[in-house]
């Protein structure tokens, strides 16, 4: 069991938000990766938990070949670009822009004088060259929500063999997970349990483990990253 807290990584960010990036793919980022920053699973190569300042936005961007997945865990978005131009973005909520070949371009506005809180995700696409589209959810009140990943016989999620859902517990709920894992804890603490050791993990906490075990000390929300070879 590996754990990177949050909070140990220096404090960055861009235009309108700051932000901690806890993973950074060499993939992606070469030998621009900072050495604190953790790698990928399968083809999620970036995880960065940011706070928008008020009225802060990323300013209008591209990007190509690549899914990008916010999640918006307080507050809200205004969502601008060429994919669901408008749509906005609440607590509770995710969006997925995939870009493929086509590529999309966006910018994230918080439109209120307060902070809020977004998670950001990017995965890999299994096949380049594939048309541009976006997804939207609502995250289920309690239990599992698949936000990313699977074949490509269904179309509620993105095709890949990277997989992400996100799971929102009850105090003394619990899951298993018998293949290698990053889990990424929102809120509230979990306890985990591999072969080697018990740890108490929290808001901020990114683990990587091969088989994990693990139960709600508290209300818990968290994210888990599977990768189907």
């Amino acid at each position: 069991m590996e754990v990177l807290n949050r909070d140990s990584i220096p404090l960055g960010g861009f235009a309108g938000l700051i932000e901690h990036r806890l993973i950074t793919d060499t993939r992606v980022f070469g030998e621009r990766k900072p050495s604190h920053t953790a790698e990928g699973l399968g083809n999620f190569v970036f995880l960065a938990d940011a706070v928008y300042k008020p009225f802060g936005e990323t300013l209008m961007h591209s990007h190509h070949e690549i899914d990008v997945i916010s999640v918006m865990m307080s507050g809200r978005i205004k969502h601008q670009g060429s994919l669901e131009h408008g749509q906005d973005l609440v607590a509770g909520e995710v969006q997925v822009q995939r870009a493929g070949g086509e590529g999309f371009s966006h910018n994230e506005i918080n439109p209120d004088n307060s902070q809020n809180r977004l998670l950001q995700l990017w995965v890999l696409p299994d096949e380049a060259g594939q048309a541009a589209g976006y997804k939207h959810y609502v995250l289920k009140p309690q239990g599992i929500t698949r936000i990313y990943g699977g074949d490509k016989a269904q179309t509620a999620t993105f095709d890949s063999k990277t997989v992400i859902d996100i799971a929102r517990l009850d105090k003394d709920e619990s899951l298993d997970f018998q293949q290698q894992s990053l889990i990424y804890v929102t809120a509230g603490q979990i306890e985990l349990s591999d072969k080697e050791q018990t740890y108490q993990a929290k808001d901020g906490d990114l683990i990587r483990t091969e088989q994990v075990s693990l139960v709600a000390n508290t209300q818990a929300e968290l994210i888990v990253v599977r990768y189907n070879a």
